[in-house]
């Protein structure tokens, strides 16, 4: 950075206080006087000379009724300010549903060919990859796995993705891998992804604009049990005593942590295009579900 650019981001900070106070009609002692601050002290943050805090920041938005991201984002253009106003107005199920008509209605979601690209999403051990596997097979369509196609555009394994760059840096290389998949596979494919994907707003979204999600889900007891029997003992890695025996008290809270974090992202999973309930059901029955849950493959020239 050189020693201009943070006077130059003083300087355009500056004048977006200016603009908003003469914008509310207020006078910088107005100004002063709803905020506490100075006037002195306004007059140098408007030129750009202030050694501007939050603190000072958020009381100068407070007295001008705007909040801190008001002063340090570009304003909306008009047209946008009234959509961000009528979308302030809508409840969390309706924002859901205002984006998928949106991004339908203008062309934002490739609507046709996510249709022949299926993701399955849910938590381990409901079933995702050996249905995934199948599915794909039926279908004459690639089976991928999106945290092994992680670790290829990365280069290197999940664990040291983490290490090295953190989550933010793993949610970076998820998303080049989700749009690198759904340019290779235009024609069709069945993906895998992480239980955690739905939490990714961003990520979220971007995967339901590409594929057609269908949630696996199971009751926690199932999830906990294939998990197990697959010998996948990480649930019990923080409670496992000397000899790596698993103790029940050490069980049962472990299932406690599945069903919380169930509940906690059943809303997210919900927002998936379909859902398949693998409880209770073997897998020729899931297969079953399955099939009947997704689009057609339009690539199937007999009937099954």
């Amino acid at each position: 950075m050189t020693e201009t650019e943070p006077r130059a981001t003083l300087a355009e900070l500056g004048a977006r206080v200016r603009a908003w106070r003469a914008r509310r009609g207020m006078t910088r002692k107005q100004l002063a006087a709803d905020s506490g601050l100075s006037e002195r002290f306004l007059a140098d943050v408007e030129t750009g000379k202030g050694n501007v805090s939050i603190n000072s920041l958020e009381a100068a938005a407070g007295a001008l009724n705007i909040t801190i991201l008001d002063l340090l984002q570009d304003p909306p253009r008009p047209p946008v300010a009234r959509v961000q106003a009528l979308l302030g107005r809508l409840d969390e199920y309706q924002l859901e549903q205002a984006y998928s008509l949106l991004a339908s209605s203008f062309g934002l979601a490739d609507v046709h060919g996510r249709e022949q690209r299926i993701a399955l999403v849910g938590l381990r051990g409901a079933g995702k990859t050996t249905l995934g596997g199948q599915l794909a097979a039926q279908r004459g369509v690639p089976f991928v796995e999106l945290d092994r196609e992680i670790e290829r555009e990365a280069g290197t394994s999940m664990a040291e993705i983490l290490l090295l760059h953190g989550q933010a840096g793993y949610r970076r290389y998820e998303r080049r891998a989700l749009l690198r998949i759904a340019e290779e596979h235009a024609e069709g494919v069945v993906m895998t992804t992480g239980g955690s994907i739905v939490s990714e707003r961003e990520t979220f979204d971007l995967l339901q604009t590409h594929f057609y999600c269908v949630w696996v889900k199971a009751s926690p007891e199932e999830h906990m049990s294939r998990v197990v029997a697959q010998g996948d003992m990480r649930p019990f890695k923080a409670a496992r005593g000397e000899e790596g025996d698993v103790s029940r008290a050490a069980m049962h809270e472990a299932l406690e942590d599945l069903r919380r974090i169930l509940a906690s992202r059943e809303p997210l999973y919900a927002r998936a295009d379909a859902v398949v309930d693998t409880a209770a059901r073997t897998i020729k029955q899931s297969l079953k579900d399955l099939e009947r849950a997704v689009p057609a493959d339009q690539g199937l020239s007999v009937e099954r």
